[in-house]
C-alpha cells in the first residue's frame, strides 16, 4: 500500500492550499484517514481526521479554516486549507488505517509535503 501526497507549496498569509493524498495497492477497506503536520523542532501533531462514516475532528488551531474530506471511490483524502497563517508552516503527512483483508489493519503514512506560509 502506498500513499502519495500532493498540493504543498509556498503561499502568502491569508492564502489557500489544497492537499491531496491518494492510496493505492492491496486495499480491502480504508477506515480513518488523517492529516498530521510537523513543524521544525516540534512534535508531529494531528491536524484533522475523517472516519469512514464521514465524521470529522480538527485540532482547535485550524477549526473554521481547514476542511478535511475524502473520496472513497478514489481512496483519496483532501485537506482544504484557507486563511493560512505563518504558524501553519510545516511538513504535512497523511495517514490511513488500511485493511488489506477482513482481519488485517495497518497504518500507512505518506512521504510528506511541505507547506510554507510567508507573512
Amino acid at each position: 500500500v502506498r500513499l502519495v501526497e500532493s498540493g504543498g507549496g509556498l503561499v502568502q498569509a491569508g492564502g489557500s492550499l489544497r492537499l491531496s493524498c491518494a492510496a493505492s495497492g492491496s486495499i480491502f477497506k480504508i477506515n480513518d484517514m488523517g492529516w498530521y503536520r510537523q513543524a521544525p523542532g516540534k512534535q508531529r501533531e494531528l491536524v484533522a481526521i475523517i472516519r469512514n462514516s464521514g465524521s470529522t475532528n480538527y485540532v482547535d488551531s485550524v477549526k473554521d479554516r481547514f476542511t478535511i474530506s475524502r473520496d472513497n471511490a478514489k481512496n483519496t483524502v483532501y485537506l482544504q486549507m484557507n486563511s493560512l497563517k505563518p504558524e501553519d508552516t510545516a511538513d504535512y503527512y497523511c495517514k490511513a488505517e488500511v485493511q488489506t483483508g477482513p482481519n488485517y489493519e495497518y497504518d500507512y503514512w505518506g512521504q510528506g509535503t511541505q507547506v510554507t506560509v510567508s507573512s
